[in-house]
């Protein structure tokens, strides 16, 4: 399955917004959104220590979807490695073609 078929099976369109669910992989060597058995994997290299590694998420989501952080949400998942993310206030295609362009294969 293809990176953008993917996306629209993750993405879900709900609560002004849309959302997706991700992984996230702490204490790795880099910053990167990946695909991964047919999932989304954030890899930080935070700690999931104080909120720094929900920070480094949504700070990476901000600049990579080149949109405000106050536009994303952790609904779901704050103390949890499974997380609920929200994009607010855009449409689910906008959303894919911007994942597809910052998503990575895994």
């Amino acid at each position: 399955m293809e990176r953008k078929e993917l996306l629209e099976r993750i993405l879900e369109e709900g609560r002004g917004g849309v959302l997706f669910q991700l992984y996230v992989k702490t204490g790795m060597d880099r910053e990167a959104l990946v695909l991964e058995g047919g999932e989304l994997v954030f890899y930080t290299r935070e700690i999931p220590e104080k909120g720094r590694a929900n920070a480094s998420l949504i700070r990476f989501l901000s600049r990579g979807l080149k949109i405000p952080s106050s536009r994303i949400e952790i609904v779901y998942g704050l103390r949890s490695h499974v997380k609920k993310i929200l994009i607010k206030d855009i449409d689910r295609e906008t959303l894919i073609g911007k994942l597809s362009k910052l998503v990575e294969e895994g």
